[in-house]
């Protein structure tokens, strides 16, 4: 690595001191590619917003202003397009094949992440049939899939999810026990609306996957899980969530979750003369409770430096 002097003052008022280039990564992002499948009158859309970034050799345009080594972001861009040409596939398999591609034609490219969020589109019915090209946002499938595959002296990581999957219950949950102070104007109760959006980001530990089977299967269980039992707190559901994915599938070590607490509030109807059993509530938007924890694997190694970079949170 390239050392260069400065002779200025620092912040911290010394002089001399090295500055040098740590951790860098650069690309394209917000790649937004549709790609059509028309093989028959029945189309198939696959939507993704992918980005790229690479990590290798770049000291010398940093240091130098010299871009030899520097693979624009505008190749990038339209590597991503010409590779749609060929086929998506799954947005991990998609992934790998960037990655791959990246880290095989230019020998200075150590690795790199790439990252996709795909949404859905549902088939628009038309007198009781589903429409062959006409689609629309919304229904099953209005979350977003994610998906990011990072690779890492010659190793591939690939990390799945899901955001705004959007969850609700309106009984089999409450929530008592909790410390009580001065501050405390909470009551206590054992059937209440839960909500969350569910953001969720898991690691597998290899990559001969069928990736789109295991994501509907862990979406499937995600769904289930929320709603299959009753809930003491939100907390606890996140665990059976996490805990539930990882019994049924070997190939994922870990999971993260970001959950929000969409709280509704039950309306005093009293000042109009009438009751309110559960059933008119305020859906407060903000502020909201925001629980966030990750289930892995009993004696599972340090996986920090594979998820350093991913936003596992969003």
């Amino acid at each position: 690595m390239t050392i260069v002097e400065n002779t200025e003052a620092t912040t911290t008022g010394q002089t001399g001191s090295r500055v040098v280039l740590g951790d860098s990564q650069y690309g394209k992002a917000e790649v937004h590619v549709v790609r059509v499948t028309r093989d028959t009158d029945r189309h198939e859309i696959e939507d993704l917003t992918v980005v790229s970034q690479l990590h290798g050799d770049f000291d010398s345009c940093y240091y130098e202003g010299d871009n030899s080594h520097v693979v624009p972001t505008d190749t990038q861009k339209n590597t991503i397009f010409g590779f749609a040409r060929d086929g998506i596939g799954s947005p991990e398999e998609f992934l790998i094949r960037l990655g791959n591609h990246f880290t095989g034609e230019f020998d200075w490219v150590t690795g790199g992440r790439w990252g996709a969020r795909q949404v859905t589109w549902a088939r628009i019915p038309v007198a009781g049939e589903d429409h062959d090209h006409a689609f629309f946002r919304g229904g099953t499938g209005a979350e977003t899939r994610t998906a990011i595959v990072k690779i890492v002296d010659g190793k591939t990581h690939v990390v799945a999810g899901l955001e705004d999957l959007a969850v609700l219950k309106t009984t089999q949950s409450g929530f008592v026990g909790y410390p009580v102070d001065r501050y405390t104007t909470l009551a206590e109760t054992t059937d209440r609306i839960l909500a969350t959006d569910v953001t969720a980001r898991w690691l597998y530990n290899r990559t001969d996957i069928d990736f789109n089977a295991v994501f509907e299967s862990v979406r499937t269980i995600l769904l289930e899980t929320f709603t299959n039992h009753y809930s003491k707190a939100l907390q606890e559901t996140q665990y059976l969530m996490g805990k539930a994915v990882l019994e049924a599938h070997p190939e994922i070590d870990e999971i993260k979750f970001s959950m929000p607490n969409l709280h509704h509030f039950v309306v005093d109807l009293e000042p109009f003369g009438q009751d309110n059993p559960n059933e008119v509530f305020y859906a407060a938007h903000s502020p909201y409770g925001l629980i966030e924890g990750t289930l892995r694997r009993e004696g599972l190694g340090d996986t920090a430096a594979i998820w350093q970079g991913i936003p596992a949170y969003v």
